[in-house]
Order: structure tokens, then C-alpha cells, then sequence
């Protein structure tokens, strides 16, 4: 039998003399593969290196009321970003840092049924089986809980959308499975009931959503701090005044004017950065983008800057976690662990904290009229 590495060197050179192109660099180290090859990625053939850049220390105080020092592992081709995360990293941690809350809100999935009947009859033989379905989901799995759930209809159309408790993964494996059963029963106890979709859509996976923007999904972050005005001028090289202005126009009337379901600067930019470096679900970043980022002036010389990230999608159990230098990264960004903390809501908490870090050295540099010659000099 072929190793892992031996399967992948094999396609490799299938592809390589099949279409005569050269994948010479695309060659995998059997240290660094893994499992990939068998629970990641099917026809494996190689991997493509990312670049890691550090950004830090950034000092932060989680829900737990715990004070921290984070480190950031951003895997990035975008020349620039790494400096500038790591200069708001230096702003922020100049004064007391970020202050994170969040709330788990679970990892949701939508059930889409078609009733022949009554729609009526269908939404009360839910709630009356309600104890039912959900052990037979929960029976999936010894990691599933499910908090909540949500019903909409549209006609003789019914989307039942479950909200799971998923421990230390990010879960949608868990929820997507327990979903299959819960359908099936439903319909066992329903007749007139047809299962359509376990992915109604309602759950917006990977797609923006004004109700993933609302309501939530996944971890709900907000990262808040305070910036002096000599931070502003000696570290970002600019004014609590101009970033006022820059906000004023950008956050609020440009994200209006386009109907952003979001209003931030580059959000998506550290959520993906941070995503491919520890192993989570890269496509999440488009939930990660819908961010909202406001700026006041609470005194004549100081700021203070908050981020809402509605929808972080992350764990340290299964998908890409295990991976070995994606393990290892998260490893950088959880340590210290916190005591009070799950582990996958101290790395919601921290990737919210790296955030807004980026935020507010974007937001500098716009001000400063800096963004055009940063990107010049570093992407030359």
C-alpha cells in the first residue's frame, strides 16, 4: 500500500506527463501532510505554501475578564497587511487594550420541508415532537446540543432552522448530519411532510445574509478600545479629527450609498489571514466580513473604536486544526490558554482583537493619506 505522500506524488506526476505542465513545487512533505490526504482533500496531488507573518503583541482582556498578550500567525500573499495589523497591534496596546464580549449563538442549519396539507398542521406536529427530534439529532453525536431553533414558511414551504451547541469544533459537520435525521423524523411523524433540503439557505452558509447580520451565527464578537490622541499622532501618524472624518465618510455614508450589509474596513482581510492559519473553513470569511465598525470621540482627545463581528465561524477540533503547521499556529494564537474560556471562544475572542486592530491602522492610514504610498513601497 502507498503512503499518503506516495499517493499525492503519484497523481502529481500523472497530471505532470498527462498535460505537460510542470508541478515540480507542488511536492508535499510526509512531516507536513499530515492526514490531509485522507480527511481533508480528496485527489490530492500537493499544497501550495502560504506565507506566515507575525503581528503582535497585542494585548487584549477577554470576556472572562482575563488580560492577555495574543500573538498573530496571518497567512497572507497581500504585501502590507502583516505591518499593518501588527501597527495596530502597537496603537491599541499602548493604553489598555481591547476589551472583548461575545455570545455563542451556535452553529446553525436550515431544513427545508414541502406540506401537502395544511402548513398549520406541519409547524404543530414540530413543536408538539420538539423533545423527539431533537434527541434523535443530539443522538448524532456525543458533542451536539441543539439551543434553539427558528420557523419560517413561504407558502406550503417550511424552513426549520436548528442553532447547535458544537463543544470545541466549529460544527457544521455535526449539525449537517444531525440536520439528515431530524429531517427523516420529522417526516415519519409528519407523512404529508417532504423533506426538499437539509440546506434551506436560511442559514446563509458561506453567503452573506441580512439575517446572519442581525441575528448571529456562530460566535458573536465585539471588540472595543480606547485611543489617545498622542497615539494617534505618534503611532498612527495622524488625528483623532481625520479619523472622525474618514469614518464619517466610509463606514457611514459609503457603506450606505452601496447597500453593505456590513460597514468595516478590511475585516475579511484578518478573518482570512487568521482562518487559513489555523485550519478553519476559509469560506467562512465571508460570514467574518460582515463586521460593523463605528468610531466616536468620547473626549476632546480621545477615540473609541468598536467592532461587531456578527458571525465568526471557528473551532480547534476537526476540519484543518489538525493539521500540522496549521495546529501548531493555532497553538501560537490560544497560548496563554485562558482559564475561564472554551477554547474555540478565547479563538473567536482573539481573531475579533486582530480585527479590530486592522481596522484601526487602515483607518489611520486612509486619514493619513498614507494607503496609495504603504502599498506602493511594500508591493513594489
Amino acid at each position: 500500500n502507498l503512503s499518503s505522500h506516495e499517493r499525492c506524488a503519484h497523481r502529481r506526476m500523472q497530471i505532470q506527463d498527462t498535460l505537460n505542465v510542470n508541478l515540480s513545487l507542488l511536492g508535499t512533505e510526509p512531516s507536513r501532510i499530515g492526514q490531509a490526504e485522507e480527511k481533508n482533500c480528496e485527489q490530492m496531488f500537493g499544497s501550495v505554501p502560504i506565507p506566515v507573518g507575525y503581528a503582535g503583541p497585542l494585548k487584549a482582556t477577554f470576556s472572562s475578564l482575563e488580560t492577555s498578550t495574543l500573538h498573530l500567525p496571518l497567512a497572507t500573499t497581500e504585501a502590507a497587511l502583516v505591518a499593518s495589523v501588527n501597527r495596530g497591534c502597537k496603537a491599541v496596546s499602548e493604553g489598555d487594550g481591547i476589551k472583548l464580549t461575545s455570545i455563542y449563538h451556535g452553529i446553525s442549519r436550515t431544513i427545508a420541508f414541502k406540506s401537502e396539507k395544511n402548513i398549520d398542521q406541519l409547524i404543530n406536529s414540530i413543536k408538539k415532537n420538539e423533545d423527539e427530534w431533537k434527541a434523535v439529532g443530539e443522538a448524532t453525536s456525543n458533542h451536539l446540543k441543539i439551543l434553539s431553533y427558528d420557523i419560517d414558511t413561504d407558502d406550503n414551504y417550511l424552513f426549520l432552522t436548528l442553532n447547535a451547541d458544537t463543544d470545541e469544533a466549529m460544527g457544521m459537520n455535526m449539525i449537517t448530519i444531525a440536520a439528515q435525521e431530524i429531517g427523516n423524523r420529522i417526516c415519519t411523524d409528519m407523512p404529508s411532510a417532504r423533506l426538499i433540503t437539509i440546506a434551506g439557505n436560511i442559514d446563509s452558509d458561506k453567503k452573506p445574509s441580512k439575517r446572519t447580520h442581525h441575528k448571529g451565527r456562530g460566535y458573536e464578537v465585539t471588540a472595543t478600545c480606547h485611543l489617545t490622541s498622542e497615539t494617534c499622532t505618534e503611532i498612527l501618524k495622524t488625528t483623532p479629527e481625520a479619523m472622525l472624518e474618514v469614518a464619517e465618510a466610509k463606514l457611514k455614508r459609503g457603506s450606505k450609498i452601496a447597500g453593505a450589509i456590513g460597514s468595516n474596513l478590511h475585516a475579511a482581510n484578518i478573518i482570512a489571514a487568521l482562518y487559513l492559519a489555523t485550519g478553519q473553513d476559509a469560506a467562512h470569511t465571508v460570514e467574518g466580513s460582515l463586521a460593523d465598525t463605528t468610531v466616536e470621540q468620547i473626549t476632546n482627545h480621545e477615540l473609541q473604536i468598536t467592532t461587531r463581528l456578527p458571525a465568526l465561524l471557528c473551532g480547534v477540533r476537526g476540519g484543518g486544526t489538525e493539521l500540522p503547521a496549521q495546529h501548531q499556529c493555532l497553538a501560537l494564537l490560544l497560548k496563554p490558554n485562558t482559564s475561564n474560556l472554551k477554547p474555540a471562544q478565547q479563538l473567536a475572542e482573539s481573531i475579533g482583537a486582530a480585527v479590530l486592530a486592522g481596522e484601526i491602522s487602515l483607518l489611520a492610514a486612509q486619514a493619513a493619506q498614507k494607503l496609495a504610498s504603504s502599498h506602493k513601497k511594500m508591493a513594489r
